[in-house]
């Protein structure tokens, strides 16, 4: 993409009411949603996330599928997420918002049991050893997600990196959790979850055009 069109990008996504772009010093000196996102919503529904979000591609269909829940999608990369951001105001979806910041703040965004549920779709696997700590399933980022999740909260991983699947599975059997459901490639189960099935993102697609497995974990925290 060239640099006029992101340019184009970031101002748009300033005036999208759903889009929430505070500075790292705003969130470290307390984040004004952080526990508050009912009041943005003007709801009390469930918050789910996409972490990494790109496109927000699964947050929209998502959150087109139900309605009585609030979605968040969060990446980084406002010009990525401009895509998602738009098509849910095109969409009048205002169960939808998108948050521009890095995974590494997410429990300074988000309060102790805000959260429902979190989906990571597709991360980058960061398969180098020196990379680990950038892994969005490594202990450390766990431990976040456990802190902002409900007791009966849930966690997605949908990626075609049979490495990420497995490191994290091992992770998942060595701690504190319980895997709910797990397979390494769900499009030759009949048993896997519709939820993660019927819903492909652009990217998806292309990993399935190269017969790419494409892995699928659901687990939960037992305890914090």
């Amino acid at each position: 993409m060239g640099s006029k069109n992101k340019l184009k990008r970031f101002r748009e996504n300033e005036t999208f009411v759903n889009v929430v772009q505070p500075s790292r010093k705003e969130i470290l000196e307390g984040f004004h949603l952080k526990s508050k996102w009912n009041t943005f919503f003007k709801n009390d529904n469930p918050i789910i996330l996409e972490l990494g979000c790109g496109k927000g591609e699964y947050t929209v269909a998502l959150a087109k599928r139900n309605p009585n829940v609030n979605y968040i999608g969060i990446d980084i990369k406002g010009s990525r997420f401009w895509r998602g951001a738009k098509t849910a105001l095109d969409d009048k979806l205002d169960n939808v918002a998108f948050l521009r910041t890095q995974i590494e703040l997410i429990d300074m965004c988000f309060g102790v049991n805000e959260v429902s549920e979190i989906w990571i779709t597709f991360p980058d696997p960061q398969i180098k050893y020196k990379r680990m700590k950038h892994r969005l399933t490594n202990p450390e980022f766990l431990k976040k997600y456990q802190q902002i999740l409900t007791d009966e909260g849930v966690m997605h991983l949908k990626t075609d990196s049979e490495f990420l699947h497995g490191y994290t599975l091992g992770l998942l059997q060595e701690g504190n959790h319980e895997i709910i459901y797990a397979h390494h490639n769900i499009y030759i189960n009949s048993y896997s979850p519709l939820e993660a099935t019927e819903i492909k993102t652009f990217y998806e697609n292309q990993f399935l055009e190269q017969n790419k497995a494409i892995t699928y974990i659901k687990f939960r925290t037992l305890y914090k």
